[in-house]
């Protein structure tokens, strides 16, 4: 007579191993969406610009542009735009700082200060984004125009002599990108600032360290992946922005977003754009790996 005592153990071990691999499956298949926007949206569109960068620059086919591998491209376009490439990570930097003095200040009182009106002053941070972006602009175009109140104001303080302006000024292109991105600095900040634990605080002054030093002994460590994230969403989209350079600037402050945009749609000159397009891309790759590795803050990568 044959024993069956180790069948049934077999067959669980079978049944266990079957699960583990449609679980696997299952897995990969709820993947699979984001694979396909991130292969359709991102992947061949990327892989089209760096294609468009290495064109021929004379447009000597017969369509336009042949592939000719021209890597002189890059050197081309970096000679003759490196100006406006420089004068946009410094108002994008400028901006940032600004953002995160600002935005830090808010989001401490909001975390800390604020209690129950604190989700009440969120909405009031998040509410500019149910105005257009380009009418959020224009607006600062009127406030900071020749004749308006800030204006005057300035030169009635004699901080703005009687021909002064803010227009068409670096003044005006930085202040509108503060504005329009300081809620992007201000959102991962209170995130981070209201899950810090009061109790923490209050430990370092029952051991003597005065405000301050708690501040950066406590608060600021704590609060690091907020600025990370903070500065990050801040700079790229600022570094890259041209509608603020374009309403409230001159060609004196171009930035290379509008350099970029004026080279596809008016030059119609698609290597060069495509050239700059790809070195702005691995410029602020490059400098945000730097930077999160400097900060200490690599989980977030």
């Amino acid at each position: 007579m044959t024993s069956t005592a180790g069948v049934a153990p077999v067959a669980a071990a079978d049944v266990r191993a079957d699960t583990g691999r449609r679980r696997g499956r299952t897995g990969y298949l709820l993947l699979l969406p984001a694979f396909l926007t991130l292969l359709l949206f991102f992947v061949l569109p990327f892989y089209s610009l760096v294609a468009t960068s290495l064109y021929d620059p004379s447009g000597s086919d017969i369509e336009g542009y042949s592939m000719t591998y021209h890597v002189a491209n890059y050197w081309d376009a970096l000679q003759e735009f490196w100006r406006p490439l420089l004068r946009s990570l410094w108002y994008g930097a400028i901006a940032t700082v600004i953002c995160l003095v600002l935005g830090y200040v808010l989001a401490y009182a909001m975390a800390f200060k604020a209690g129950r009106w604190k989700y009440l002053l969120l909405v009031l941070v998040i509410a500019p984004f149910f105005t257009s972006f380009l009418v959020r602009t224009l607006s600062w175009k009127l406030i900071l125009a020749d004749d308006g109140y800030v204006v005057d104001l300035l030169q009635f303080l004699h901080i703005l002599g009687e021909d002064g302006r803010l227009l068409a000024t670096p003044v005006a292109v930085v202040a509108g990108l503060v504005y329009n991105f300081l809620p992007f600095m201000i959102l991962p900040l209170f995130a981070s600032l209201d899950r810090i634990d009061h109790r923490l605080v209050e430990a370092s002054s029952d051991l003597y360290a005065s405000p301050f030093v708690g501040f950066f002994k406590v608060t600021w460590p704590l609060s690091l992946p907020g600025v990370v994230s903070g500065t990050l969403l801040t700079f790229i989209p600022a570094v890259g922005d041209y509608i603020n350079q374009v309403l409230l600037g001159s060609p004196n402050q171009r930035m290379i977003g509008s350099v970029i945009q004026s080279q596809f749609v008016d030059a119609n000159n698609y290597p060069s754009a495509a050239s700059l397009s790809t070195m702005l891309m691995l410029l602020i790759l490059a400098m945000v790996l730097v930077y999160i590795r400097r900060a200490g803050t690599e989980e977030l990568l």
